[in-house]
């Protein structure tokens, strides 16, 4: 696979992986949730060229292996060593492809899980709006409605007023030339059409919590996220760590053990 820029993101998060495969990167990666399913193929293109890398070397020990073999009664001392040495070399560097895949997925798990949060953040933030704006409309038809019946008892009051001076008028006995029939006019109801924007009913938040029979890990006892670090100890109970649990940044070179492990080593 040619080496080029794109692999930015990786080089940021796994500098020790883009090193292995001799890949180099200028430029930084997005994180955007659109770019998600490139940054997942990066990964997974990485990955397979770490194992196809630890290939290579399987079949260099291979022949290591048997030229050894083949010419151990005529080889000096010296070419055997030398033999021996490439073997070993071959086999840490496949030990350091193999730690540097398992890194590379537990930072991808990592990377699907925080986008997964995101979206968790902003549909609840999206419920939020509407159970605002539900209160804002509910307000709304109040007020309006609110309105209406003050406007309704105020035209009332005014044509009961009409009503009383009419009737004051045709008791007065003072002479008319003409007597006008008043026709009062009822007031009807001044109800007027208003926006129905009807009870909104946002669904529930999809809740998406990290998987609780997830295992855990390091001293904290929690899930795996970010660089982790394996201890060399096959019998270890918890196995990984986190690098800021244990007081690392870098991953160290040759075999490391756990604080629990390196104390049970000292006493032994």
């Amino acid at each position: 696979m040619k080496p080029t820029d794109i692999y930015a993101f990786c080089s940021l998060r796994m500098p020790a992986i883009c090193v292995n495969v001799g890949w180099s990167a200028n430029v930084n990666g997005s994180r955007g949730i659109e770019n998600l399913p490139f940054e997942l193929q990066r990964n997974f293109n990485l990955m397979r060229d770490l194992d196809q890398r630890t290939e290579d070397l399987k079949g260099q020990i291979d022949s290591l292996a048997k030229e050894y073999t083949a010419n151990a009664r005529t080889l000096s001392s010296e070419q055997k060593l030398s033999i021996l040495r490439q073997i070993q070399q071959s086999y840490s560097k496949c030990k350091e492809f193999g730690d540097d895949k398992v890194q590379l997925a537990m930072q991808t798990y990592e990377m699907v899980d925080k986008h997964i949060r995101r979206l968790d953040t902003d549909l609840a933030r999206f419920e939020a709006d509407l159970k605002e704006k539900q209160i804002e409309s509910t307000d709304y038809d109040s007020t309006s409605s609110k309105g209406k019946k003050v406007e309704t008892r105020q035209k009332e009051k005014k044509t009961a007023k009409t009503r009383s001076k009419v009737k004051s008028s045709d008791e007065d006995g003072s002479p008319k030339s003409a007597q006008k029939k008043v026709k009062l006019l009822q007031p009807g109801e001044f109800n007027s059409p208003t926006n129905n924007f009807g009870n909104v009913h946002p669904s529930d938040v999809l809740d998406m919590p990290v998987d609780p029979n997830e295992p855990t890990y390091c001293l904290c006892h929690q899930v795996s996220y970010g660089e982790m670090i394996g201890c060399d100890n096959t019998d270890c109970s918890i196995e990984w760590f986190h690098f800021a649990c244990v007081g690392l940044t870098t991953k160290p070179r040759g075999k490391w053990y756990c604080p629990r492990c390196s104390q049970d080593r000292k006493r032994k």
